[in-house]
């Protein structure tokens, strides 16, 4: 005989079955599993950069950014995962953004936490963050703190191309919140900060002297400080990276890693709602695991597949792919490849809710 649903074991009489009606309330055995089926499951997808290059492409060629609505002025085109609809996944929101020559992307603000990863960059191309312009070579990350102001200028004679990240279906979706959001009175912010300036703030030697700072108010008065604004070079990233590969062993999992750090702190993550990594493959196929956090990897250089569950993700340069909560993965590299991962894993560490293991054999 087959086990009893506990359903079958507790049949409500019509009466009581009335009354939980009127007042709004059902049994639990008749929710338990209704929860978590709000958003779809994510599932394993794969964007090829040809089809992305096309895309936006033609976006560009049809809508000057100048022509956008208010609120909406960046030209974007946003990955899909089919399984829920709006996004590359339940937490985190990927899109390719572009801005032609001579175009800006007019200065705004919002709460959500943010960063751009460049692909087509050049010294010309800034982001100007917090009144400092950041310069946007290929593969620069650079940061976006809640609530500042920020704009994308393109001087260069060359459309570039860059990698926008939010935590927005975490916030909009899952916690079923709106976002503070506010445009700048002028297209452009006014540049009241020299080039490096926030660099120079959390290098090795720190300001002495530390004062309430008021330059975040609103919604975020009495809270922790944003993760500030920084430019992550990829000069310096790649040869640290490769500086770890001459000198350490691996990871097990994902080769040889480096974390981007909250610039402040000197620790991971680089936000409390998103971790960045950058990784190495060189050493062959890894070993698999699975963990109950999403992660999107980008293909900075190289190529080769990465296994998930019974599906096979085979990527090149530039590829975006997604590895889906507790799907079993590994990577296996076609010689040499870097990869950008990113993470909700800060979401689960924080209320103490992440695991990750190996398959039974």
């Amino acid at each position: 005989m087959g086990q009893q649903e506990p359903e079958d074991l507790l049949e409500l009489s019509p009466d009581t079955r009335t009354i939980l009606e009127e007042e709004g309330l059902r049994p639990l055995w008749e929710v338990e599993d209704d929860f978590g089926t709000v958003i779809d499951d994510l599932e394993a997808d794969i964007w090829k950069w040809d089809d992305i290059q096309r895309a936006i492409d033609a976006v560009e060629d049809d809508v000057p950014i100048a022509e956008l609505p208010p609120g909406f002025q960046r030209r974007v085109a946003v990955p899909i995962n089919t399984a829920i609809g709006n996004a590359i996944s339940n937490t985190i929101y990927v899109g390719v953004q572009t801005v032609s020559p001579g175009e800006t992307a007019p200065s705004h603000r919002h709460s959500a936490n943010a960063l751009r990863f460049t692909i087509d960059g050049a010294e010309e191309m800034k982001t100007v963050v917090a009144g400092e312009e950041f310069p946007m070579h290929d593969n620069d990350l650079v940061t976006t703190p809640q609530w500042e102001w920020h704009d994308h200028v393109n001087d260069s004679d060359q459309t570039c191309t860059w990698l926008d990240i939010l935590d927005l279906p975490l916030f909009l979706d899952s916690l079923n919140r709106s976002q503070a959001f506010e445009n700048h009175e002028l297209e452009r912010q006014p540049v009241v900060k020299s080039q490096g300036y926030w660099d120079s703030q959390y290098g090795r030697a720190r300001p002495v002297e530390t004062t309430d700072d008021d330059s975040i108010p609103g919604p975020f008065s009495g809270i922790r400080d944003p993760t500030p604004p920084y430019r992550f070079q990829w000069t310096d990233v790649e040869e640290t990276l490769h500086q770890r590969a001459a000198n350490d062993d691996p990871d097990r999992h994902d080769g040889y890693n480096l974390a981007y750090v909250n610039p402040e702190s000197g620790t991971p993550p680089l936000f409390p709602t998103m971790s960045f990594r950058a990784q190495l493959l060189s050493e062959g196929a890894t070993d698999s695991h699975f963990h109950n956090a999403t992660e999107i990897y980008f293909v900075i250089d190289g190529e080769g597949a990465t296994h998930v569950d019974d599906d096979v993700l085979e990527w090149n340069e530039r590829d975006l792919f997604v590895v889906p909560p507790d799907a079993v993965h590994h990577h296996d590299p076609d010689g040499e490849a870097t990869l950008l991962c990113l993470s909700d894993r800060p979401v689960f560490e924080a209320f103490n809710f992440y695991a990750e293991a190996e398959p039974s054999s």
